[in-house]
């Protein structure tokens, strides 16, 4: 019988950091390595494909550094003043732009 793969989900699956990461916190797995007993994933910030690193892939397990999905700084319960985030980027989008005609 076959060994079970570890990490079966990971390329594509989409992760926020709990603090920055070069400067970002959205990322997804678009590679893997397996070396031995170790998996590791190749992470890309969401809004910089050039910011690109490798990880083991156990680290995405622990909540105090990564956690699953793309979370907002709301649902991370961080303060986004706290944090010197603009409200610009933490509003959320209007339902539907005024003038707007598109079906």
């Amino acid at each position: 019988m076959p060994k079970k793969q570890k990490f079966p989900y990971l390329v594509g699956s989409r992760w926020t950091a709990q603090q920055e990461t070069w400067g970002w916190r959205h990322f997804q797995v678009v590679n893997r390595k397996n070396e031995g007993q170790w998996v590791f994933a190749e992470m890309v910030a969401a809004c910089d494909p050039t910011v690109r690193f490798w990880l083991n892939a156990r680290q995405l397990k622990d909540r105090k550094l990564w956690r699953s999905g793309w979370q907002t700084m709301q649902e991370m319960g961080i303060d986004s003043k706290a944090a010197g985030i603009p409200d610009a980027f933490t509003a959320e989008p209007p339902d539907s732009i005024e003038g707007d005609r598109s079906p």
